[in-house]
């Protein structure tokens, strides 16, 4: 009979590849994700990004009202509605001399080029070419014995060496489209908060330039009332010193024209300061421009109705609520990033060179060498790292997504609040402007009564007082009409369009993180039990 040789046990080894394939299914497992997710997300780990819901309502709280129109707004333009060519021209020359502009517009220059950075991930990660060239001489006190033999062996010789190395890692896991698609997200919302700020600023210019009208308005009526008060006061005097009243009306007629020369100053201000405010947004330093400005421009007339269209608009209208939505995506694509921390990072290395002694050498056939082959790196000692950064990607996600919400919110509030505002400062300026018209004609009749003896100084001094009042509170209310109108406006988004005119924004599919969510597939993540106060993330 043949003994059987016994079997070595180093023939059962696993080889290199078995543990490789053990390590990778060992990290799939231990982190939850399946193939099928894997490969049903576009072979990418981490969730798939959706647009959280936004509460929005139905309509307006004043969409009864005739006034507020629910029609499509158009709002490329909207300042035009008060048909000022001095307006229209500031608002030119802010878009084109804002000096925040110019600041927003180079952001949008940044997340461009790191977008560009972003997807030359995709590409070989290192690439160098390298070159040296070393002179050497063997020292003869280190190697006493070695004798230089011609053709053989000298102390003195060259070393040139020229090559290039390149490695690859794939994008497997998905981490560099992970990266591209944040970088696609904060490129947008760049765009957006440079649109952003481009509405505040023309509604601030328009602001600026309706306050300067507005004082300009106050100051006329108080001016007018000076010289109407002076004029009562010469009354009294000469009444007085012919004895057909007592010295206690020109007393009554100096309060009144001294209390209304008090407010001129102030006015003066309010004006100097609104002029400095639009110098600013125009990008200049403070200067008068009464002359730019026409000495007799008025304040803008407000139209009566507004077209604001339906809640709903806000989400597609609004350049904050989008750019608070695009953030969301960025950082939707990070928890990808941070997920692809948990596999392995497979490399390709390649490298060529030439070395010769001498240069006429270098480029021979003889003197070239090169390697190529795979490799990989594996943070699986740092597994607890990698799980906190992901909870860390994740809480930052569901803040953002909150914070989206919360802007929807009060998006939906500043229309509210401007709308409101424009309705009800229309029904104060009829009131006023009915006061003050009556007011002027007890006045008249006041004056009539007092030259011809019938009354005394006191109702005059009342009424005068009354009128100027009431024409400044007339002023401030109709540059409030328009202001309110202005707010509307600018609530709901309108401005940003003169950037590109016939550009619609598109409407993003919401997503009921409550109904469809599910959880990403992670040991020892919140979860709606544990923290039940988060959005889960989810996936496609």
């Amino acid at each position: 009979m043949q003994r059987q040789q016994p079997t070595s046990r180093l023939s059962h080894r696993p080889t290199a590849r078995t543990w490789i394939c053990a390590l990778m299914v060992a990290c799939v497992l231990s982190t939850g994700c399946s193939f099928r997710q894997w490969a049903r997300n576009g072979y990418k780990v981490g969730p798939n990004y959706r647009k959280p819901i936004a509460p929005v309502a139905e309509n307006w709280i004043d969409s009864d009202d005739p006034r507020v129109l629910s029609e499509p707004p158009k709002y490329p333009d909207w300042w035009s509605v008060f048909q000022d060519p001095v307006l229209d021209g500031l608002v030119e020359s802010a878009y084109q001399q804002n000096l925040s502009l110019r600041e927003a517009g180079q952001r949008v220059l940044q997340a461009r080029a790191q977008r560009a950075i972003a997807v030359g991930g995709l590409f070989p990660q290192s690439q160098a070419l390298e070159g040296s060239y070393t002179r050497a001489q063997i020292s003869e006190v280190k190697q006493p014995f070695l004798e230089p033999v011609p053709g053989l062996f000298s102390r003195n010789f060259d070393a040139w060496s020229l090559g290039g190395n390149l490695s690859w890692e794939p994008d497997i896991w998905g981490r560099f489209r992970r990266a591209v698609e944040a970088a696609d997200a904060n490129l947008d919302a760049s765009v957006e908060e440079y649109d952003a700020i481009l509405v505040c600023l023309i509604a601030e210019v328009v602001t600026a330039y309706v306050d300067l009208r507005t004082f300009e308005q106050r100051l006329a009526y108080a001016r007018r009332n000076v010289q109407i008060q002076e004029q009562s006061q010469e009354l009294t005097t000469t009444r007085a010193d012919e004895g057909k009243t007592g010295f206690i009306s020109v007393h009554l007629a100096e309060s009144n024209l001294d209390a209304t020369r008090a407010a001129i100053p102030e006015l003066e201000i309010g004006f100097r300061q609104a002029n400095n405010r639009l110098c600013t947004l125009l990008g200049m330093p403070p200067m008068d421009l009464q002359i730019t400005l026409e000495a007799a421009g008025g304040i803008p007339d407000a139209p009566a109705e507004v077209v604001v269209g339906i809640p709903a608009d806000l989400l597609r209208r609004r350049p904050d609520v989008r750019a608070a939505e695009r953030q969301v995506a960025a950082q939707s694509a990070e928890i990808g990033i941070a997920i692809a921390d948990f596999y392995p990072s497979i490399a390709i290395n390649g490298k060529i060179s030439t070395q010769a002694e001498d240069f006429s050498n270098l480029f021979s056939s003889l003197s070239n060498g090169g390697s190529i082959g795979p490799s990989f790196s594996w943070n699986v000692l740092n597994y607890g790292r990698i799980a906190n950064n992901v909870r860390f990607q994740n809480a930052r996600f569901q803040e953002l997504a909150v914070n989206y919400q919360n802007t929807v919110l009060k998006a939906n509030q500043e229309v509210e609040d401007a709308l409101v505002s424009f309705l009800r400062t229309q029904e104060q300026v009829t009131s006023l402007a009915s006061s003050v018209e009556a007011t002027q004609r007890a006045l008249e009749l006041s004056l009539v009564n007092f030259k011809e003896g019938e009354s005394d100084f006191a109702g005059v001094f009342v009424l005068q007082g009354d009128l100027a009042q009431k024409q400044d509170r007339l002023a401030a209310a109709q540059g409030n009409v328009v202001t309110s109108l202005i707010s509307v406006y600018k609530a709901l988004g309108g401005g940003w369009q003169i950037r590109c005119p016939n550009f619609q924004p598109h409407e993003i599919t919401e997503f009921d993180f409550d109904s469809q969510a599910e959880e990403i597939p992670l040991p020892d993540l919140p979860t709606e039990e544990t923290f039940p106060e988060l959005i889960p993330v989810i996936i496609n």
